[in-house]
């Protein structure tokens, strides 16, 4: 007899899920919803599923940045996720690192100084991001989750909220612009006095390759930013900049337009003059989050944490100070 199964009666793949977001879910990005339920699938996987239309909220289509309110309904698509891989531990160095760049924190959020060269989250090639070390550090807290990012190569303050209620007010705070960042910005080049602000739309782009980059173009979203002399070097200057939008390469391409662009930015700096830096010791993205001041989630007062510059940053900065001496 045999013992051969219908294909009637054989096991199904994947199929269609559907998820109600709950009140501690609310405030959280659906890529990062989908990161958390979908392990062991890339993250370019993820994005892909998302900008095709397979995942819906409410039946409808959304974008990687939309963040679930509660009560929406997510429809997941089929997806073969792969045998979940151990998560590796952050370092004791890591951790060491960042339990001393702790600025702030209470039982609501954490404001941490992110070192320079840390990604927010792990990824295609990156073994463990900061939320994942800080999520190791502390194992008791389930809700940690980022209320907003900073690029890999930026050095200061980034703000993680402890639980989902802390997570979606401070997100609504930022959505509405109501969160003031201060930036520092050592930038190529003399800063043009009469450049106070610049307002230039600002479009993602996608190379062949895969790579993200970001371009001003008409047709893309609104972008202001703000910006203060500091301080001028022979070559360089040191400036403040005060974004009140929060594109994705904001300042760094703002720069770049107005002729100074920041030193040892691999994607908006000429490769002759970053080389001619990295010559002289100065071999990172020279942008730091200085300053954020906001609307503390759960007393209502108004707070500011300041994040003072790294060993790195204060040596690109005195090393262009001695060569103007």
């Amino acid at each position: 007899m045999s013992s051969k199964v219908p294909a009637k009666f054989a096991p199904k793949g994947p199929s269609v899920t559907f998820q109600e977001v709950s009140s501690e879910q609310s405030g959280q990005r659906i890529d990062n919803f989908l990161l958390s339920r979908l392990k062991g699938v890339p993250k370019s996987r993820i994005y892909r599923i998302i900008r095709k239309g397979e995942v819906r909220v409410n039946k409808k289509r959304i974008k990687p940045e939309y963040k679930l309110q509660t009560g929406d309904l997510v429809r997941i698509p089929p997806v073969r996720v792969a045998e979940p891989k151990q998560q590796i531990p952050p370092s004791e160095a890591l951790q060491e690192l960042l339990q001393n760049a702790v600025l702030f924190q209470d039982e609501y959020l954490l404001v941490i100084n992110k070192p320079a060269g840390l990604p927010v989250h792990g990824g295609t090639g990156v073994k463990i991001g900061l939320i994942e070390a800080l999520r190791h550090i502390y194992p008791e807290l389930s809700g940690l989750e980022l209320v907003h990012r900073i690029d890999k190569g930026t050095s200061g303050c980034l703000l993680v909220a402890k639980n989902g209620k802390s997570l979606k007010i401070l997100s609504a705070q930022f959505k509405a612009r109501e969160v003031q960042k201060t930036y520092h910005a050592l930038v190529e080049e003399s800063w043009p006095e009469q450049i106070k602000e610049v307002n230039a739309p600002l479009l993602r782009q996608e190379a062949s390759n895969g790579e993200r980059y970001v371009v001003v173009s008409d047709e893309g979203k609104s972008a202001m930013t703000h910006f203060a002399i500091l301080e001028r070097f022979t070559d360089a200057t040191l400036i403040e900049a005060r974004p009140s939008t929060g594109r994705t390469h904001q300042i760094r391409v703002h720069t770049q337009l107005s002729g100074c662009p920041i030193i040892g930015d691999e994607k908006y700096s000429r490769d002759e003059s970053r080389k001619q830096f990295a010559d002289r010791g100065i071999k990172r993205l020279c942008l730091h989050a200085a300053q954020l001041s906001l609307t503390h989630p759960e007393s209502g007062q108004q707070f500011t944490v300041s994040a003072p510059w790294d060993a790195q940053f204060s040596a690109a900065v005195s090393l262009l100070r001695q060569a103007g001496d």
